[in-house]
């Protein structure tokens, strides 16, 4: 039985959907069908892992404006007989020749928000196959099925995939004619409901599954993970890897304005295997949150819960205008660090975490809001501070934006002549930082979509794949899909934490959690949006944790986040003191934070975040889910 905490706002007597409770197995996602994909594994005797990565698969068929093959994907799980969580590394490096000298010789002082030329290896399709391999039961081809079956025989196209095409149709139709094919059927952006096709897709799962049948079971030592060993290897050095060579070679439209060619090559994708690793992990009132290391955005989190960890009660609800206050303060902090610390470097995680650090750090949480960007200084150096730029015009032509930029027509702003961005959604007058924000020229922020599962023996995972949406680069014939543009995540001047470099990995967003108490997994969960993701995340774990609400309470309270940091996705701009808020957190909340100088700008009444996950009560083996209600979309299952 919960116990709410007094020092917290009330939650609301009723909810948008029920905490779903039972004993057999949950799934969660942010599409319906994925959901119903994993949970109908489970209930087939498959594991959560053979239900997750069968739900990933369909998430790439009918989410393809948030996620793609092309892509890439973290998580972080525990297994029945091992409750160490372990995080899955799907997040694939820059190519031999992505350079910062080869960007710059072709006009460009940011990678690209969109095209070929920003493309990671991609590490979505080998990180779940490894999965499958190491830790699910079923056969790769059963696994497959039903994204075969959805790619060959089409499912019904939501609105807001719709709504991204529509963005993008102009640019497909004048500059990438093979998205247009695949996209614009008849020549016209799709009807909500349309059954959509992918036969390209469907093909290639049929070579992963035919690659495995050629394994000589009688030499296999485990022929099951034999067969999908050998669909990694045709993945990585097959027809995948000889197309998206041959492809990228041919200019196209990036989303600077401009032509090039990529950069990536076959050699580029054989040489990327994904792997598993420890996670990082700190404590919080009494349970442990578990993360991706420091190449990854996910320590932010924890930095994060490191200086909010002593304070009293009351300055942790997000409802008050003292606790978003303190909430928001203590995430620059933790972002500012983020950004000149976290990359394919030495990055002294223990020192960033520690008492002493954080002690010192949260001495800086005053009373107004702080519009300066405050990193800290560690043993090892951190890279040098990234340009801070309010807005940025590549060609004249002045593109405003915050982490997630602000949408011309969001409420309490009023349109700008020259709009920076369009979201995707149906009605064009909230913001929607939840769903990607697409501009026409196919630059696209807040993406990613999540799925968590559990099953009745205790295996858990919540996973957020991304990356190779149909409007990062141009559909490459004979595949279906395209490339990801993870590197517009690094920088290309020289010296920082996440400088572009040939082999690293670019600092993704990709933050999913995991939460046990006392050793047990409690809880997986995640949520779409770049780099809010974590801020949202937050917001659940203090209203849980520490508030004492259920998972579906703080999944549909009111969110916020802060902008007053460098944006990970191009133009990487920021806002000083940039507050975002959903209508619903109250007048008066909005307006003390404005009077603390805070740049608030209100996105709605549910706008801001998608979050789902699964829980699970060691001592009693019942199990629960909850799913984001905004944007109609995302679902929980289980019994």
């Amino acid at each position: 039985m919960r116990t709410t905490n007094p020092a917290f706002t009330a939650p609301p007597t009723e909810t948008t959907r029920p905490d779903l409770q039972g004993t057999f197995g949950m799934a969660a996602a942010t599409h319906w069908i994925a959901t119903a994909t994993a949970q109908s594994v489970l209930e087939r005797d498959g594991n959560a892992f053979d239900a997750a990565v069968a739900g990933a698969f369909v998430l790439h068929v009918v989410e393809p404006h948030l996620n793609g093959p092309g892509g890439d994907v973290t998580a972080v799980f525990a297994t029945a007989s091992d409750k160490t969580p372990t995080v899955l590394m799907g997040q694939g490096p820059a190519p031999a020749g992505a350079t910062p000298e080869h960007l710059r010789s072709e006009g460009l002082d940011l990678v690209p928000g969109s095209g070929a030329l920003a493309a990671a290896v991609p590490g979505a399709v080998d990180a779940w196959l490894l999965l499958l391999a190491e830790h699910g039961t079923w056969e790769l081809a059963d696994v497959l099925a039903p994204a075969v079956g959805y790619a060959r025989d089409g499912h019904p196209v939501a609105p807001r995939v719709v709504a991204t095409i529509a963005t993008v149709q102009d640019l497909f139709r004048d500059h990438w004619p093979t998205s247009a094919t695949q996209w614009l059927p008849g020549g016209t952006v799709p009807v909500p409901g349309t059954l959509v096709r992918n036969e390209a897709w469907a093909g290639v799962l049929d070579r992963l599954v035919q690659a495995g049948r050629g394994v000589d079971t009688d030499a296999a030592g485990d022929a099951r993970v034999a067969r999908i060993e050998a669909a990694r290897t045709e993945w990585a050095e097959g027809v995948v890897a000889q197309a998206v060579d041959a492809f990228v070679r041919t200019p196209h439209r990036h989303a600077s304005g401009t032509d090039h060619a990529g950069v990536i090559t076959a050699a580029d994708m054989a040489a990327f295997r994904a792997s598993t690793e420890p996670a990082t992990t700190a404590e919080f009132r009494g349970h442990t949150i578990a993360k991706t290391g420091p190449w990854g955005q996910g320590p932010a989190l924890l930095q994060t819960l490191r200086l909010l960890e002593p304070l009293d009660d009351e300055r942790l609800d997000p409802s008050t205008v003292l606790g978003a206050h303190t909430i928001v303060e203590a995430q620059k902090l933790a972002l500012a660090d983020r950004e000149v610390h976290y990359g394919e470097r030495d990055v002294p995680m223990a020192e960033l975490l520690s008492d002493a650090y954080s002690d010192e750090r949260r001495t800086l949480i005053g009373d107004r809001a702080s519009h300066a960007f405050r990193p800290g200084a560690v043993s090892v150096p951190g890279g040098t501070v990234p340009p801070l730029r309010e807005t940025y015009t590549p060609r004249g032509e002045p593109v405003a934006g915050v982490g997630e930029p602000t949408v011309p027509g969001a409420r309490g702003e009023a349109p700008v002549e020259t709009p920076v961005a369009a979201p995707a959604e149906d009605d064009p007058v909230h913001e929607d930082r939840g769903e990607p924000i697409v501009m026409a020229t196919g630059e696209t922020r807040g993406d990613t979509c999540h799925i968590d599962v559990v099953d009745r023996w205790g295996n858990i995972v919540s996973a957020t794949p991304s990356g190779g949406w149909l409007q990062s680069s141009p559909t490459i014939p004979g595949l279906g899909f395209c490339l990801g543009t993870r590197l517009q995540m690094t920088w290309l001047e020289e010296g920082t934490a996440s400088t572009l470099t040939p082999g690293a990995r670019p600092r993704t967003t990709l933050t999913p959690t995991l939460v046990l108490k006392d050793g047990e997994p409690v809880v997986a969960m995640g949520s779409p949006g770049g780099d809010q993701q974590d801020q949202w995340q937050l917001l659940f774990l203090l209203r849980t944790i520490v508030g004492g609400w259920s998972p579906q309470q703080a999944i549909d309270a009111p969110a916020l986040h802060t902008t007053s940091f460098p944006g990970s996705f191009w133009p990487r701009t920021w806002t000083p003191g940039g507050l975002v808020v959903e209508d619903r957190l109250g007048d008066e909340v909005i307006a003390g934070l404005e009077e603390l100088g805070h740049v608030v700008t209100r996105a709605g009444d549910w706008s801001l975040g998608r979050l789902s996950c699964v829980t699970r009560d060691p001592d009693t083996g019942v199990l629960g889910a909850a799913a984001n209600p905004r944007g109609a979309q995302g679902y929980a299952a289980g019994r």
